[in-house]
């Protein structure tokens, strides 16, 4: 959590001292529900970003993510992220744009107090519904991911995972 206000802490110190732009927040909520069997499992994550747009087409902001996890028979496991990302976006029409996502950070579990770094590239497609309001929509991506925990082994993966989620998220400017 210190990590998490301290990164929002420099992100607002350095809005203050840009050039003339916008402000972007943004944010997906997802859950999955799983049954196999008797074995349940339940996720939540709710993963926010806000960014200051410096030119036509460049974005940069921070991002962070909460999750948690039941297990039917097991506890509870919490998940955070937080990190950095920067945006590339070009407008298709007055209605839709295309945006790519680069973004990395630090990520922690409660599973074992497992900590460690993600990195993903993801492109998406927005569309304008009303005065900087938007409807985002993504179908995957490039992810990296590693974590370590105590009595657990180092965990890493890489996803080439285009077509296999679906997110929709939501977005609004604000001009300064």
């Amino acid at each position: 959590m210190k990590e998490l206000l301290l990164t929002v802490a420099l992100f607002v110190a350095t809005i203050t001292n840009a050039q003339k732009g916008s402000i972007l927040l943004s944010g997906n909520i997802g859950f999955t529900s799983e049954k196999i069997g008797d074995d349940k499992s339940t996720n939540f994550e709710f993963s926010p970003k806000i960014g200051y747009q410096f030119g036509d087409h460049w974005t940069v902001g921070v991002e962070g993510a909460i999750a948690t996890l039941n297990t039917k028979g097991s506890e509870k496991t919490e998940n955070y992220k937080t990190g950095g990302f920067v945006r590339y976006s070009a407008d298709i029409s007055d209605l839709f744009s295309f945006y790519t996502d680069l973004g990395a950070g630090y990520q922690n579990s409660s599973s074992n107090n497992a900590k460690g770094v993600y990195a993903s590239l993801e492109p998406g497609l927005y569309i304008n519904i009303k005065r900087g309001l938007a409807l985002n929509f993504s179908i995957g991506g490039i992810n990296y991911d590693n974590i370590d925990g105590t009595n657990s082994p180092r965990k890493e993966r890489f996803a080439f995972d285009f077509g296999k989620s679906f997110n929709i998220g939501i977005s609004k400017n604000f001009g300064l």
